[in-house]
């Protein structure tokens, strides 16, 4: 999953919401170095990600792709997924979107101190741009796509994916409905294991 999901499925916790958000980039043991809480994030965050790639439904997203995009097949269709996150956000949160994410990027800039050197770098090109709320749209995941595929130096050829997802947008969006009602039981049951586990 993307930035989107991974933020939401993190539930109330702020301090964990901030260590799933930073996980991709902390490898191994590193994660102990972290307070408690963002801990909890980082492990909640590899427990999703492990649960999202040997998904059945996932695959069915990923097939559509793998022709054209191959091992980068999967990184699309986290994009296309927070896209319909996004977009039928109002299905899964009482708070309205634009003010979710306003709250996160203050929490974000609250615990700017403990975030990556990474994340420090990108995320005020994020809030000016403001990356999660253009999910809702093709046209922001047009820009996620070019920049992604900018960064693969243009070999991915990811800039393209807005074909497919408007060719099966359907297919997408209900494999993503059907997926994330699982995805949402399943993180809220490994985030219990993994509070007890630091009781």
């Amino acid at each position: 999953m993307n930035f989107l999901a991974h933020i939401y499925l993190s539930g109330e916790h702020e301090a964990i919401t901030i260590g799933n958000f930073i996980a991709d980039g902390i490898r191994g043991k590193h994660y102990t170095k972290y307070p408690i809480n963002l801990q909890k994030g980082i492990l909640l965050h590899r427990q999703i990600d492990t649960f999202t790639d040997a998904h059945p439904t996932v695959r069915l997203s990923t097939k559509k792709l793998h022709k054209n995009y191959s091992h980068y097949s999967g990184v699309i269709v986290d994009i296309l997924y927070d896209h319909f996150l996004a977009k039928n956000w109002h299905r899964y949160s009482n708070v309205p979107l634009e003010l979710y994410i306003e709250r996160f990027y203050d929490s974000l800039e609250d615990h700017y101190e403990l975030l990556p050197a990474r994340i420090q770098k990108m995320m005020p090109y994020m809030i000016a741009d403001n990356w999660l709320l253009s999910y809702a749209k093709i046209e922001g995941i047009q820009k996620v796509l070019n920049g992604m595929n900018r960064r693969t130096k243009n070999i991915s050829g990811m800039n393209h994916a807005t074909n497919e997802l408007k060719e099966f947008y359907t297919e997408f969006e209900r494999e993503f409905t059907s997926f994330f009602e699982e995805l949402r039981d399943f993180s809220q049951q490994k985030l219990l294991e993994i509070e007890r586990k630091f009781e």
